[in-house]
């Protein structure tokens, strides 16, 4: 008869998966991604090497399972935001707005896991948090396109773009060091205005978006 894992032994497990993957979290942030090694994040999870092995046969899978959860996190916290909005411009602009503040919040985890140079291998799977961001901008890009709020474009083309207006600007080495409530409100007016949309759609956009960013939680979290 074959085992099967306990729900009690399947708790256990997702906890010291959980604590791995926030401690290699804590050392990016602190350090960057360099010094997410398996050695150092075992001690800060207060497991044994072995441990993490078991669950991160490599470092590129630690990386990866970074990638993941903070990928996961970053389109869930940005979806919410989009749907809570009253039409696609307002979306489009409470997800970028989301990002942006999660982001700023913190900025030092924020650039390790989307902009720091990184060896080849490791920059291959955060890559994917990056596609899944621009991804979750298309998606509403393409919606306001859909709603005609905003012209016929490529929205993929879009997304990336604003993608990269957003990270350099605001967590970029010569992102802005204004306040962070005006800096994502800059950050999404510009967007919006890339994307040709209406000045009255951009100011309703706009103004409704401290709703939207006022517990944005942070970055990976």
């Amino acid at each position: 008869m074959a085992y099967r894992k306990t729900e009690r032994v399947l708790a256990r497990l997702a906890e010291r998966r959980d604590a791995i993957v926030a401690a290699a979290l804590n050392l990016a942030r602190e350090q960057g991604m360099a010094a997410v090694q398996v050695a150092e994040v075992a001690a800060g999870a207060t497991v044994g090497i072995g441990t993490v092995y078991r669950f991160f046969p490599a470092k590129t899978d630690l990386v990866a399972g970074l990638v993941e959860t903070a990928a996961e996190r970053e389109v869930a916290a940005m979806a919410a935001a989009a749907e809570a909005a009253e039409d696609p411009v307002a979306a489009l602009a409470a997800a970028i707005g989301v990002f942006a503040s999660r982001a700023l919040a913190d900025k030092r985890l924020a650039y390790a896991m989307l902009a720091e140079p990184v060896a080849p291998d490791l920059d291959e799977s955060r890559g994917r948090l990056r596609g899944a961001i621009v991804a979750e901008i298309e998606k509403r890009v393409e919606g306001a396109m859909r709603a005609r709020l905003v012209p016929a474009q490529d929205g993929r083309l879009a997304a990336g773009a604003l993608f990269g207006l957003v990270t350099e600007g605001v967590i970029g080495p010569l992102a802005t060091r204004k306040p962070a409530q005006p800096t994502v409100a800059a950050a999404v007016a510009m967007a919006l205005h890339a994307l040709r949309a209406g000045e009255i759609l951009i100011d309703g956009a706009i103004e409704a978006l401290p709703q939207h960013i006022a517990k944005p939680g942070t970055f990976g979290a």
